[in-house]
């Protein structure tokens, strides 16, 4: 038996705070429980003692004669943690605890909320809370409204966490208008200890939950997050509305890959790569449930469009496109039959155009002709009223037809009165219905969302053989100099030691040494300062292309060495980097930021100059898998170009993968790396690979020194 079975599936619970006082939490939540029918045993708890909502009040927890599976705990918080010891020595092994004034107070409730969890653990306990709405069951053996809304919940396949007690409280109590049910509901509240993560586990083989909502103000442990969810969203979909968009501490990176980087764009990724559908309002986390509440995960992504008007078939199919879903090839036989009862005027072609005289037969007839085709994975049915024809007759018809055919999801779109909806909303609908066509196809899209994620292989992090002892040691050279930014000459080295494809280049500190690197490579060629003390080497001219010769090449280096002794820039010089000039219009970038709760994101897209300007750009946590890289090079606009437009060399696609997955691997082994940058990743137009022309390296540098400071490997694996 799960733990969690004690406060989601409890047969007993005692009501601790329980009372008699109208309009207080504990006299609201012992009245939910009555109300709802609650299967087991209920003990109110109040030191007056008493009758309370009719049944008999105990002074003391370990005053009730029977075991107790649950406490819903509502004293104050002063006496919360004396109340989880009573319920310790009475063998309760589950608390959901209501009482506010704990960390969101400030430092003491912190404190305060601390113990509570020391305990709960010291006593193998789990707690929902505290400072939460409550716990929701609605399964007929069980049947627990254990909160405090003004609503009973509604019957549904749905389990959902809500981080909010008031958001949570205000859907329960519009969830009959959403036509819309719960199975579970868990309000975490402070999550001290039961958080979204814990109720994604119970829920991952609850035959009860079909799918799982999130409703998030922050994730705890984003890696762990990002396991559960990867595997539970292979057997039912998550939706997620994760709240709190801002980019704040972005702005503080020195990065290109650090400033266009943010909070929200490491929970986006990781959203992405776990496969959670991630809604971005209320109203499209309920309209996504509705259709998954009510459809099939579909076999494909073909859409047929039955309607009676012209205008909203044609909007329909416009949305359905966009979202870069298929318009179903609908088959001669098909047809065929169509053209047997629908009048010569009406269109077989998708979208089937019934014409406005269709009446309630014709779309009984054409939605059952419609879901035997083959070639039709997924329906959309308009409804315009005319001549009399009743939306709630048609509605009610098309769910007799889907009743009988429940293989294939079918969505009504009804632009019809409000009056509709409501009438819905008091019956079992088993089909979802909207207003417009675009909500429709955007649910169509979800449900194909899933089905292409579920169908997709789980992807691998491949491990390469690359010189981690180079890597270790230029590290420890520069943290020994007190540096937390690598020259470009240590990035570069960086780069190459662990296989991915730089410039050919050389170190040269006179100018002799310069004009034989220059000869050595060939021309033409590339000089780069490199300094300890200057990172962005353009905004003081340190960088010089297309050097086309080696009088040309003595000239830019007197010329060099002249600005930075002006510029009082001299002094931190190591000396000059002369590399192959690679030729090639296409940019890119690629790199890495920390995140402070994420960790290590990477980030790939348009690069050059414009690279913050345009902000092409796409992030995915690391560590990445082969299908993490892929996906993130198809994601950018720029995909376009690399795949060789006008006439341009196709990108050589598996070699940027690798380098993607090689800097993932980087990231990794040297867990301090706390920026990374390639701009540009510049595509040669000979080869089509994607070569490092620049890099930057910058290090957390106490973390590095730690690091270092053992031999054991352990530190940073």
């Amino acid at each position: 038996m799960n733990v969690l079975d004690k406060i989601m599936k409890p047969k007993s619970i005692a009501v601790i705070g329980a009372s008699t006082k109208e309009h207080t939490i504990g006299s609201d939540i012992m009245k939910r429980l009555q109300e709802y029918k609650f299967n087991g045993k209920i003990y109110p708890v109040n030191p007056k003692g008493g009758i309370i909502e009719g049944l008999q009040a105990y002074t003391n927890v370990n005053e009730i004669p029977g075991e107790v599976d649950l406490a819903i705990i509502v004293v104050n918080a002063k006496f919360v943690l004396d109340t989880i010891d009573q319920c310790h020595k009475k063998g309760i092994k589950g608390l959901c605890i209501i009482t506010a004034g704990f960390k969101e107070t400030g430092a003491e409730g912190a404190e305060l909320e601390k113990q509570l969890l020391a305990k709960v653990r010291e006593y193998g306990m789990r707690c929902v809370g505290p400072n939460c709405l409550g716990v929701v069951n609605t399964h007929p053996d069980i049947r627990m409204d254990g909160c405090f809304a003004e609503s009973l919940p509604e019957r549904g396949n749905i389990g959902f966490v809500s981080q909010s007690g008031a958001l949570g409280g205000g859907i329960l109590n519009i969830l009959k208008d959403l036509n819309l049910g719960f199975a579970q509901f868990i309000s975490i509240g402070n999550q001290a200890d039961v958080n979204a993560e814990t109720a994604l586990e119970y829920w991952e083989n609850e035959p009860d939950v079909e799918q799982i909502l999130l409703y998030m103000e922050s994730i705890q442990n984003p890696a762990n997050f990002r396991k559960l969810a990867s595997r539970i969203t292979k057997k039912k979909p998550i939706l997620a509305l994760k709240a709190g968009r801002s980019a704040a501490g972005a702005s503080a990176a020195s990065s290109h890959t650090g400033s266009l980087a943010g909070a929200d764009k490491a929970a986006a990724a990781l959203l992405k790569q776990s496969g959670v559908i991630r809604e971005f309002s209320l109203k499209n986390l309920f309209s996504t449930a509705k259709v998954f509440a009510n459809c099939p995960i579909p076999k494909g992504d073909r859409v047929a469009i039955i309607t009676n008007s012209g205008g909203p078939g044609i909007m329909a199919t416009d949305a359905v496109s966009e979202y870069g879903m298929q318009m179903a090839k609908i088959s001669d036989e098909t047809k065929a039959k169509l053209r047997s009862f629908l009048p010569a005027a009406a269109s077989v072609k998708n979208p089937i155009d019934m014409i406005a005289s269709a009446p309630i037969e014709h779309y009984k007839q054409t939605l059952e002709t419609v879901i035997a085709d083959e070639n039709v994975d997924m329906i959309i049915t308009i409804y315009l009223p005319f001549l009399g024809l009743k939306d709630i007759d048609v509605a009610k018809a098309l769910m007799e037809i889907k009743a009988k055919n429940p293989q294939k999801p079918v969505i009504g779109v009804f632009m019809t009165t409000n009056e509709f909806f409501s009438k819905l909303s008091d019956m079992n609908v088993n089909m979802p219905f909207f207003m417009y066509a675009e909500e429709a196809a955007d649910g169509l899209n979800r449900l194909n969302q899933q089905r292409l994620w579920m169908e997709q292989p789980a992807g691998k992090i491949p491990c390469y053989d690359v010189d981690r002892a180079k890597v270790e040691k230029i590290i420890k050279a520069s943290i020994a100099e007190g540096r937390d930014q690598l020259t470009t000459l240590e990035s570069i080295d960086v780069l190459q030691a662990y296989g991915i494809r730089a410039c050919k280049y050389g170190l040269a500190t006179n100018e002799e040494e310069v004009v034989n690197l220059g000869n050595a490579i060939g021309y033409p060629v590339v000089m780069k300062m490199t300094s300890k003390t200057t990172s962005h080497k353009t905004d003081v001219g340190g960088v010089r292309v297309n050097i086309q010769s080696e009088e040309q090449l003595r000239a830019e280096y007197k010329d060099l060495i002249q600005k930075l002794t002006e510029k009082g820039l001299i002094e931190g010089l190591e000396g000059v980097i002369i590399q192959e000039m690679v030729k090639g219009n296409r940019e890119m970038v690629c790199g890495i930021a920390t995140d402070p709760q994420y960790g290590p994101m990477m980030m790939f897209g348009l690069g050059g100059v414009f690279v913050e300007a345009l902000k092409d750009v796409t992030f995915r946590i690391a560590p990445l898998t082969d299908l993490d890289a892929k996906d993130m090079i198809k994601s950018v606009k720029a995909y376009k170009l690399l795949q060789g437009a006008r006439g341009t060399k196709p990108a050589q696609m598996e070699q940027i993968e690798e380098t993607l997955l090689r800097l993932s691997q980087l990231v990794n082994d040297f867990k301090f790396i706390d920026e990374l940058d390639i701009n540009p990743l510049l595509i040669s137009e000979k080869t089509g690979e994607g070569i490092a022309v620049d890099g930057r390296i910058k290090v957390r540098l106490e973390e590095a020194k730690k690091a270092f400071s053992c031999d054991c490997a352990v530190c940073y694996q």
